[in-house]
């Protein structure tokens, strides 16, 4: 998205300096939250909502469903050229970086919260996710909200069928190798091997947790004209593994995003890296045993693996023409309710998704909920196992969810063409820096 382009609306689409009294109508005063969360996780974004209209007579929050991540960063850039931005829009974590350079078409949540007189306490938040969603100065940009990492999930039926022991998972990627071979040999499941998000996944957090640089200056977090480094060998190394894994059955390549994840959900796979926020579909779906596990590393590369690094989404305060104080205020104190620690721990609990809040982690440990739930708490040990270095704390690129479309391109190509993972990243490199550039331009 071109900042030239979405700062060409009239300065009325922004919040006020300064607000002043409200002059409530007697009707509540609608707010439309657009979200990517299909299924089980959308019926929970509902009943979050559900308790927000039903704790006030003010305001009644509005959930809409638009598709998927990129779905909602498209209909949100669109909406609001044309004057229509939905007042709350839940974006993708590779969204960070266009939606803080859209400075017209947002309301950071602290100059929301001080101009509206809403408490939205920061250091409510866990630094490191709060960090990723936050201005240079430090000040919240984008609230967090549902906030995940990958993890491998295992179906444990198709492991004990393979003679495999479900207990104790793989934990370097040829034990994987190996065990998908297994469960191939056996024929216990259909799909020996498959992921969801295959960028996020195989490249974003196989970076972070071997510690090895996905882009120059600090991964984008440095400055705004950073180059890629996905040519280098760590990458063309587990590209060209899953590449050869493909060419030998063991692994399936099932598209981009989340679109894989129901073969999983349906028992069709054995192992899958998928967010950790699927876990509440399994709750409500899975017909077998299922167990998450830390991602698998490669012992070539580092011999003590560290954190991974936060993915999903943040919450952000849209603005639009004539739009009033009422509905800034309203969406202030949605924001606030999101934060209180009952309903981020209840959240948390139902999804997978990790609290946000110290509040909400403090209750969730307090109720021994993680020591009940099958890999409830792998993703918070998985994104706390070290601490984070610099290669660690996430990615912030411009045009990220072009580069990841640009990525999964090459991938997609290698398996067509039978290209190696070296010549793929090396043009995929050569692309993904020529968006990087056209943003820092703009």
């Amino acid at each position: 998205m071109k900042r030239r382009t979405m700062l060409s609306a009239t300065a009325a689409a922004t919040l006020p300096a300064s607000l002043p009294g409200l002059g409530w109508a007697a009707a509540a005063t609608p707010i439309t939250l657009w979200h990517a969360m299909p299924g089980q996780l959308g019926a929970e974004v509902n009943t979050l909502a559900n308790h927000f209209n039903k704790s006030q007579s003010d305001y009644v929050i509005q959930p809409v469903y638009k598709g998927v991540y990129a779905d909602v960063l498209t209909a949100t850039i669109a909406a609001w050229r044309a004057g229509t931005a939905p007042h709350i829009a839940q974006v993708f974590d590779v969204g960070t970086a266009t939606m803080l350079s859209a400075k017209a078409a947002v309301v950071d949540v602290a100059t929301l919260s001080a101009q509206t007189g809403v408490a939205i306490n920061p250091d409510a938040y866990i630094p490191s996710i709060r960090g990723y969603y936050a201005l240079n100065n430090g000040a919240m940009a984008g609230l967090p909200f549902n906030s995940s990492t990958v993890v491998m999930w295992i179906n444990q039926d198709a492991f004990e069928k393979a003679g495999l022991d479900p207990s104790t998972p793989p934990t370097t990627w040829p034990e994987v190798i190996a065990a998908a071979a297994a469960i191939k040999e056996k024929s216990t499941a259909a799909i020996p091997m498959m992921t969801a998000w295959p960028t996020w996944a195989h490249f974003e957090e196989f970076a972070a947790i071997h510690n090895v640089e996905y882009a120059t200056l600090n991964d984008g977090f440095g400055g705004n004209d950073p180059r890629l480094n996905i040519a280098s060998a760590p990458f063309t190394r587990n590209l060209q593994r899953l590449l050869d894994a493909e060419k030998a059955g063991i692994f399936k390549y099932l598209g981009r995003d989340n679109k894989p994840s129901p073969s999983f959900f349906a028992g069709d796979a054995a192992i899958t890296f998928d967010s950790s926020g699927i876990l509440g579909q399994l709750k409500s779906s899975a017909t077998f045993r299922y167990a998450a596990a830390y991602l698998p590393y490669d012992p070539a590369i580092i011999s003590k693996p560290i954190n991974s690094i936060i993915g999903g989404a943040s919450l952000w305060a849209m603005t639009a023409p004539g739009r009033s104080t009422a509905e800034y205020k309203g969406v202030a104190n949605f924001f606030a309710f999101l934060g209180q620690p009952g309903n981020d721990a209840g959240f948390a609990q139902a999804t997978g998704y990790v609290p946000v809040t110290h509040a909400g982690y403090a209750q969730i440990l307090a109720s021994g909920a993680y020591g009940t739930t099958p890999g409830g708490d792998v993703a918070i040990k998985q994104l706390a196992r070290q601490p984070t270095t610099k290669y660690s704390r996430g990615i912030r690129l411009g045009g990220m969810p072009e580069i990841r479309n640009i990525i999964e391109a090459a991938w997609e190509g290698a398996i067509t063409s039978g290209a190696s993972a070296q010549n793929v990243l090396e043009q995929a490199q050569i692309r993904g820096d020529g968006v990087i550039k056209s943003f820092a331009r703009t």
